[in-house]
């Protein structure tokens, strides 16, 4: 079973990065996931896909699998990029789409 260890984005609900700092260690479904016939749940005999473990850094999820001898494979995050925008601009003759209320 390989695991995923990853540093989750912030959700659309936030604006701050505060779980976002952590790196995740979680494992990948192994098989499928099947339809319970009474209640109609999902339901899945692997229990390992629902084991997540968080870390302070990389380093420390890469150590606890190598220690452990768990395969795994590292996503590395992506970074936001964020645009300069001024205030002022909003204000400017020259702007290329007029301002209205």
């Amino acid at each position: 079973m390989i695991a995923r260890i990853y540093r989750p984005a912030r959700t659309a609900m936030q604006s701050g990065k505060g779980k976002a700092k952590h790196w995740v260690l979680k494992y990948e479904a192994e098989g499928r996931k099947g339809t319970d016939p009474l209640m109609g749940y999902t339901a899945t005999s692997d229990t390992l896909s629902q084991v997540s473990m968080r870390f302070e850094t990389r380093e420390d999820a890469v150590d606890y699998a190598e220690r452990n001898d768990i395969a795994y494979r590292v996503q590395e995050p992506k970074e936001a990029r964020r645009s300069a925008v001024s205030y002022s601009d909003n204000f400017k003759y020259d702007r290329k789409v007029p301002w209205t209320h």
